[in-house]
């Protein structure tokens, strides 16, 4: 799950084009993922059911969550002060889970723990890129530094339950019509199963989950300290 952290300092600091950039792009984001709750809440309160629940959110969620692959462009370049290996690993998850599983299989988005990550990701998101947004402005109000910073609490263990939920709704039709794996014998004598590399990947969640949300503390602490003026 993306919980990515971009420093509200940066010594220098980008440049105006840079940041009239960022602005845009944040707002859009912000605008795209709101959009994305929107459609999820008035969804649900019309009584859509679940199987067809992926085809009404498909496109809103491919356009945004692959932007996000823009914001490891902004780590490596420098354009944000963010680490390029946190962001990577924080993209790559939903970028991974949207198109190794959501678009790759008809079961995954048929997973109870699709509107549980979309929940997550579209609160998140939302929240989010408004603080990246009005921070470029240095127009961040103390309810959204406080919420940008407290939300991932009870968002990120939701979020991640619904991705591995997804991840195991795919399983089975992964491993009947043998997707992206390659079996022998072949020209290039090489073996892959999608399959467990599926499990592989859901296992590795074990030790990454403490990491990145250990690192989501260690900003919370930092950004909603005892001073107030510190945190900005």
């Amino acid at each position: 799950m993306n919980m990515s952290d971009k420093s509200t300092s940066k010594k220098g600091g980008p440049s105006t084009v840079g940041k009239l950039y960022l602005l845009a792009y944040n707002t859009i984001q912000t605008v795209g993922w709101t959009y994305l709750l929107l459609q999820t809440l008035g969804y649900f309160l019309n009584r859509g059911r679940l199987d067809n629940y992926w085809e009404e959110i498909k496109w809103t969620v491919v356009i945004f969550q692959n932007a996000a692959i823009l914001e490891v462009v902004h780590a490596a370049v420098g354009l944000v002060p963010s680490g390029v290996a946190t962001t990577l690993a924080q993209v790559y998850s939903r970028v991974f889970l949207v198109i190794g599983a959501l678009l790759a299989t008809a079961s995954a988005p048929r997973s109870p723990g699709l509107p549980l990550c979309i929940l997550a990701w579209s609160i998140t998101e939302s929240i989010r890129y408004a603080y990246y947004a009005l921070n470029l402005v240095k127009l961040v109000p103390r309810f959204l530094l406080v919420t940008r910073y407290s939300t991932f609490l009870a968002l990120y263990p939701l979020g991640v339950t619904g991705e591995l939920l997804c991840m195991y709704h795919a399983l089975p039709e992964v491993a009947e019509k043998q997707l992206f794996s390659v079996s022998m014998p072949n020209a290039y004598n090489f073996l892959f199963s999608y399959y467990h590399f599926l499990i592989f990947y859901m296992f590795l969640y074990i030790p990454l989950f403490p990491v990145l949300f250990g690192h989501m503390m260690s900003q919370r602490r930092k950004m909603l300290g005892a001073d107030p003026k510190k945190s900005r």
